[in-house]
């Protein structure tokens, strides 16, 4: 019977990822300053992360299928939280960026391997829910990461929230540590270089939309408090707490997923609702001159939005990949961050040279290119014609 306090560990591992990787949306002035750079130059310390989790991303989930499981998670919860530590201190910006990357490959081992876990130890009829459960802890961060760094480099300095989030994993690190039991190393005969898939086009043609719509649609979440900032000169408490709108139409999208399949009666046609208001919302956030009040209303639907497309085309890539979804789902991560890493530094640049309506045209080829990759996918997949 595994331990109570199993799921909440686990949750509190991917809760920690998600803060940390979003906390910065409100703290990139704060950074910029502290190491004699620009909000645009600052922005790489997002980038660099997002390069060495989609380039290790694969590789632990490739290991975590081979090793200790538990061991790998607790080690990682460890570097992670000394990455933190280590960046309060960091000499350089350039410092700060390698110590991003290193914190980059600690959370690409946390992710695939807290869910594997899940996969692992809860038994058949109750993963979905665990997994559910699990994924709330990620959807906290997010919701929770700006919230927090805004309210407490506000109150202190830009270091606190750094410090703050390696105490949480030392914590974690002991909860886990006793509510993740022993096991022996898993071996899988079955996906163990199975790359078949890659010649497939029901699986590449999502996958590929799924990494430029949710890598730009994370990359423009990342900048929003920063365009709130300069539209309203909102102190960066008051942003922190403004971006959670993002967050809360996150959860809210994540909760709503099952009544919206049915609405739309299927995995297919709620993505594609999903991306039109994720597009409608990222478009009129950075476009138009709207209020603070209508700035959040859109942050709220793009959260909403991409809450629904989500869950839902990770659901299909799982579906198609069947004994291969471990590697498919684990490269669909890293395209994610390899998205963030092209659009961030080019649409950081526009916003600063620019103003937001020249950054929406960053965003909006990446976003046109994974709509023509989703309709034709549904078009080629509704004629029944083969990949």
């Amino acid at each position: 019977m595994p331990s109570r306090f199993l799921l909440p560990a686990l949750a509190l591992t991917v809760f920690f990822v998600g803060a940390t990787e979003f906390m910065l949306s409100t703290m990139l002035s704060p950074l910029a300053t502290a190491f004699d750079t620009t909000p645009a130059h600052a922005s790489w310390l997002v980038s660099s992360y997002a390069l060495s989790y989609a380039v290790a991303a694969p590789i632990f989930g490739f290991l975590s299928d081979r090793i200790d499981r538990r061991r790998l998670l607790l080690v990682s919860l460890v570097l992670f939280a000394i990455d933190g530590l280590a960046l309060t201190v960091a000499p350089s910006f350039g410092a700060a960026i390698a110590l991003r990357i290193f914190g980059g490959l600690a959370s690409a081992a946390l992710i695939p391997t807290a869910f594997a876990l899940v996969a692992d130890i809860i038994h058949a009829h109750r993963q979905s829910a665990a997994m559910g459960t699990v994924m709330v802890g990620m959807t906290t961060g997010i919701v929770a990461g700006p919230v927090i760094a805004g309210i407490l480099t506000e109150a202190f300095d830009w270091r606190t929230p750094f410090l703050t989030t390696a105490a949480g994993c030392l914590t974690t690190f002991a909860v886990a540590r006793r509510a993740i039991p022993k096991s022996k190393a898993h071996h899988s005969e079955t996906n163990r270089r199975r790359l078949g898939w890659i010649g497939e086009g029901s699986i590449t043609r999502p996958l590929v939309a799924k990494g430029l719509w949710n890598g730009t649609a994370v990359a423009g979440f990342l900048l929003a408090g920063e365009v709130l900032r300069q539209r309203h000169g909102l102190s960066v408490g008051i942003v922190g707490i403004s971006v959670s709108a993002f967050g809360l139409g996150l959860l809210l999208g994540n909760l709503g997923v099952g009544r919206a399949v049915r609405l739309f009666r299927g995995d297919e046609r709620t993505l594609m609702a999903a991306l039109l208001f994720l597009i409608m919302a990222i478009g009129t956030f950075m476009i138009a001159p709207l209020p603070l009040e209508g700035g959040l209303a859109c942050l709220t639907v793009w959260g909403f939005a991409l809450g629904l497309a989500a869950p839902t085309s990770t659901s299909m890539l799982a579906t198609r990949s069947e004994d291969d979804k471990g590697q498919v789902l684990a490269v669909s991560e890293s395209l994610n961050n390899l998205t963030i890493l092209a659009v961030l530094p080019v649409a950081a640049m526009q916003l600063e040279i620019a103003g937001s309506a020249r950054t929406m045209l960053v965003f909006g080829v990446t976003l046109a290119i994974a709509v023509i990759l989703t309709i034709a996918d549904r078009r080629i997949m509704d004629s029944g014609v083969a990949p």
